[in-house]
């Protein structure tokens, strides 16, 4: 199965449907009236559906199993056609659009199942996905596409050339996935005033992203939060806790990081761990939806 370890939990939702045509109108009248000779055909039907629907990963080897946590499914008659409509909800990693197009097919199979005795003319049709919501693709960023970023890696080691960057890269790989322009890209000692200088200077230039990696751990040398706090307008915790909760998902010493974020003027500065692995998680916590802050502080609504 595809790895689905970095993805954020989401609400998902979609609908599928699937139609049921009949040969004669007869049938329909039938079902109306519950005088099918198995059945109730609807509600039956609609009860294999969501026996179906959580057996989906049982049946389809690349599925991954997840909380169905809504099932719904309706009718709609149109002359000698029934439309299924199926819809499924979760809050989890991945989408479940395969789940609500099994569901609207075992509906659709179930009536065929039940009417054959009195009809030996039905066919399934136009089974298809109607809308999908959720996941990265519902929260792109609609406001920017001219973003520039600026990255910085904190380390006395790395700008004293006895160790190679991979956090930064890490860092320049994802904003370069979520289409934001890489302006500058340095390395310097975890020196306070350093530290705090850069971000004055990239924000003055206009650029619109600042972020920082190193520095944000407990050693006597980790400063990068004391030198960007004093100079932030303002803090942006619900920022600063996703990234936090996300990593203790994923290792215990999350806790121990000092991760920070927030605005000088309209641009935005993050401060993330230093470490190749925290730094990753953390852009995989927030990117790409905090590219919303943009529009955001331009005065687009928050939608």
């Amino acid at each position: 199965m595809v790895d689905i370890t970095n993805k954020n939990t989401t609400l998902r939702i979609a609908s599928a449907q699937a139609i049921v045509k009949v040969s004669k109108p007869e049938t329909i009248e039938a079902i109306k009236n519950d005088t099918v000779p198995k059945g109730n055909v609807l509600a039956m039907s609609k009860a294999a559906g969501l026996l179906g629907v959580k057996r989906t990963p049982d049946i389809l080897p690349d599925c991954h199993p997840l909380p169905i946590e809504y099932t719904g499914v309706e009718y709609e008659i149109n002359g000698l056609e029934i439309t299924v409509l199926f819809t499924v909800k979760t809050i989890y990693k991945t989408g479940v659009e395969v789940e609500a197009m099994h569901g609207a097919s075992v509906v659709a199979l179930n009536m065929y199942d039940m009417l054959k005795p009195i009809d030996k003319g039905i066919e399934i049709h136009a089974i298809k996905l109607l809308n999908k919501k959720g996941g990265k693709s519902d929260f792109k960023n609609r406001f920017r596409t001219d973003i520039k970023a600026a990255v910085i890696v904190c380390s006395d080691t790395i700008s004293a050339g006895e160790k190679e960057d991979r956090a930064g890269k890490a860092i320049i790989e994802k904003l370069e996935a979520s289409n934001v322009k890489i302006e500058d890209y340095i390395v310097i000692p975890d020196e306070l005033e350093i530290i705090q200088n850069k971000a004055k200077t990239y924000q003055e230039a206009g650029i619109d992203l600042v972020i920082y990696t190193g520095g944000t751990g407990l050693s006597n040398r980790d400063v990068t939060p004391e030198a960007l706090i004093p100079i932030l307008d303002r803090r942006i915790p619900g920022i600063e806790e996703a990234i936090r909760n996300y990593g203790q998902e994923r290792t215990p010493y999350s806790m121990l990081s000092r991760s920070i974020a927030g605005t000088i003027k309209n641009t935005l500065v993050l401060a993330l761990p230093g470490s190749t692995n925290g730094a990753k998680e953390s852009m995989d916590a927030v990117f790409p939806s905090v590219l919303h802050i943009f529009g955001v502080l331009r005065g687009a609504r928050h939608d």
